[in-house]
């Protein structure tokens, strides 16, 4: 297991603790592709100083079940050679066995009824994929850590990173020690992190009847994300297109994988939300830049581009926030009047503009919707409101208290 700049995701002690306890669940870590599940899995197990087993089904072919029986004896042979604490193993991409959860629910199974001490981490890099195998056959034997993209925080702990590096470069960690060669982290970021997440989480197990069209909704959902476009638009920028439904399912896929997702408006009606145009929302800004072809100066020097940017920044760390279950984030537009971003968690509800520059501006979509929908805050972030340093800086839910 790797290590990365000696730093420690927060969700590393609690992962610690759990395997620290009596053995009772599953722990299951899912998140996209570099997001530091593997190195999480590893700084957890020295913490917790367990003997471990680790093995990774990531290959171009995919392994069957009697791989994993194959680990977990290994790893039984291990826990009967430890103390009473046991030893741990953990299983990477597991998501790529076909019949995975089936396996461990019946290897779990036997261990608790013998009373084996042996602690299992399953770690996914597609979530949708994970969770559905979860609920078809581990329910009641599992808990879940959620890993979302890194925060500008952690980017600054980690690297160093200034606020414009963030935005820039995004918050992949295994990309920042290649930032000084724009050119190759460019290619990096396309050829060994997007390309293996369509390739070898998405086609490999989703079926896509149109893979070309599939990649050219990421290219578009990268470059327009920060706007509402809808599936008849996306449909006149493609070719091939085929359908809207068909163009909503891929959509899906790529946010299940981690890559950009379409937010839904904010309605008071479950099924408006549904029927809406999507606002196009890259989970990490370095999916959008290095498919850019700028350097940081001249994306610097191009105020849309930048705009955009720091637009997407906001977004991306909503959307996170969102994906690991800690609120819920939409937009808002009617007519001409629209609101950036929504963020709905329990009976908070936010309202939250985005502003690049220092322009003066009415925001009569904020008067609108805080009139239809009474939010418990109104954010203006940038401009003249809250600093957007300070407000990346900030857990999400830090926002959402009234």
């Amino acid at each position: 297991m790797s290590k990365l700049s000696g730093y420690t995701r927060p969700q590393a002690q609690e992962l610690t603790s759990r395997l620290l306890e009596p053995r009772r669940f599953i722990q299951v870590v899912a998140g996209a592709r570099q997001v530091g599940k593997t190195t999480l899995a590893g700084q957890a197990a020295r913490q917790a100083g367990l003997p471990t087993r680790y093995a990774s089904a990531d290959e171009p072919t995919l392994r069957g079940v009697q791989w994993i029986e194959q680990q977990w004896e290994a790893a039984r042979s291990l826990t009967d050679a430890a103390d009473t604490d046991g030893a741990l193993l953990v299983l990477d991409e597991v998501q790529k066995v076909t019949g995975w959860s089936e396996t461990v629910k019946h290897l779990w199974d036997a261990d608790t009824r013998t009373g084996r001490p042996l602690k299992v981490v399953l770690l996914g890099s597609a979530p949708l994929l994970v969770e559905r195998g979860l609920s078809e056959s581990l329910a009641g034997r599992f808990e879940m850590v959620r890993l979302p993209h890194w925060s500008l925080t952690e980017m600054q702990q980690a690297f160093g990173w200034s606020l414009e590096h963030y935005l820039f470069y995004g918050a992949y960690p295994g990309a920042a020690p290649l930032i000084r060669q724009p050119v190759r982290w460019a290619r990096y970021v396309r050829d060994a992190l997007i390309e293996p997440v369509i390739s070898r989480d998405v086609l490999l197990l989703s079926r896509v009847d149109k893979p070309a069209l599939l990649r050219r909704l990421l290219e578009l959902s990268c470059a327009y994300s920060g706007q509402i476009l809808s599936y008849t638009k996306m449909l006149g920028q493609l070719q091939d297109a085929g359908n809207a439904t068909t163009l909503a399912h891929y959509l899906d896929l790529l946010s299940g994988a981690g890559l950009v997702t379409g937010l839904q408006k904010y309605a008071g009606c479950i099924a408006r939300r549904r029927a809406s145009s999507p606002k196009l929302q890259v989970f990490n800004t370095a999916l959008i830049t290095a498919q850019a072809g700028m350097t940081l100066r001249q994306a610097r020097q191009d105020r849309a581009f930048w705009g955009r940017l720091v637009e997407s920044a906001v977004g991306a760390h909503l959307a996170n926030a969102a994906a690991v279950g800690e609120c819920q984030a939409y937009y808002w537009r009617e007519r001409n009047r629209e609101v950036d971003f929504v963020v709905r968690a329990g009976n908070s509800l936010v309202a939250i503009e985005v502003k690049s520059g220092r322009a003066v501006d009415t925001l009569a979509g904020m008067a609108a919707f805080s009139e239809a929908f009474r939010p418990t805050r109104k954010l203006l972030v940038g401009g003249d409101g809250i600093d957007l340093e300070a407000f990346l800086l900030k857990p999400v839910g830090d926002w959402l208290k009234a």
